[in-house]
């Protein structure tokens, strides 16, 4: 658990850290050379199942929908999942800084109520000065079941979960960039085969095949191990379509947890054995 504790420490603090190295290097160097920013690597703020680095600039409000229809199952004649049950989070976030986004969302199963932020620490520039974006992601979220929907907290706090990320991504060219993420998942209740913290690590990458189209990729590694209930990696392939204010993402994947430490704590579905679900993102940016 201490170990733990430490990375947490050094998750919370690198925000703090990063911004305030980069402000002194531009302080020394802004008589010299101004570093203009590389374009975003990426079009929306998630790739499928996992958030990206994009911020929202100041002042920018962002509504956000995420949707997952059910399983896959051609012998129920469940039409590809849609009549299946379907899990959907509605969120919004707001720009506070032009590198700090707050956001709130709710979703469906277990009435779950993420409130989160996310951080850019350091930005890739164009002269390749700094080659790579750095950002943090966090969110502290609560589950909001009643009694009678069959949870017995023995407390308020034990309804809290929380998600820390930090994500390393690279615009690499105009049609492709990557991202990498290592995270750490904390349930203050869980299962007694189940541990408390869950350290994972994710790889996404997106390519453009039209100025407006995209192919997605998004694989998810939870590297924690469990007495039992260890949860499925998650993997997922998807399509998306941008303009300068929207971003529709549509694709297959097995994870329907929607928000980060439920799939990489609980995931039951396995991608290999046919554990598939459709699914769609999108999110529209208003600038004020």
């Amino acid at each position: 658990m201490k170990n733990y504790l430490i990375l947490l420490f050094v998750f919370l603090m690198l925000p703090l850290i990063g911004i305030a190295q980069e402000d002194n290097v531009k302080k020394e160097n802004d008589t010299i050379v101004k570093e203009k920013l590389e374009r975003a690597a990426f079009e929306s703020s998630f790739i499928i199942d996992n958030p990206t680095n994009v911020v929202l600039s100041k002042k920018a409000f962002e509504a956000q929908m995420n949707h997952r229809f059910g399983l896959i199952n051609f012998d129920n004649n469940d039409m590809a999942g849609i009549w299946g049950s379907s899990n959907i989070r509605l969120g919004v976030a707001y720009g506070v800084h032009e590198r700090v986004t707050l956001g709130f969302g709710t979703t469906k199963f277990d009435r779950l109520l993420d409130f989160n932020a996310k951080v850019a620490i350091l930005r890739q520039t164009r002269s390749n000065k700094m080659p790579v974006s750095l950002s943090y992601f966090g969110n502290w979220t609560v589950d909001a079941r009643s009694e009678n929907q069959g949870y017995f907290p023995y407390s308020v706090a034990d309804r809290w979960s929380f998600f820390n990320q930090l994500i390393v991504a690279r615009r690499f060219s105009p049609e492709f960039s990557a991202q990498a993420t290592i995270s750490l998942s904390h349930y203050n209740v869980v299962d007694p085969y189940v541990r408390n913290d869950m350290v994972a690590f994710s790889l996404g990458a997106r390519y453009k095949i039209t100025p407006n189209t995209a192919l997605l990729v998004d694989y998810s590694q939870p590297l924690t191990a469990f007495t039992k209930y260890n949860p499925h990696p998650g993997l997922s392939f998807g399509v998306e379509f941008g303009t300068s204010a929207h971003a529709f993402q549509v694709f297959i994947a097995n994870y329907n947890g929607i928000i980060p430490q439920k799939n990489y704590m609980y995931n039951t579905n396995d991608f290999f054995d046919g554990d598939i679900l459709l699914g769609f993102t999108i999110t529209r940016i208003y600038n004020f």
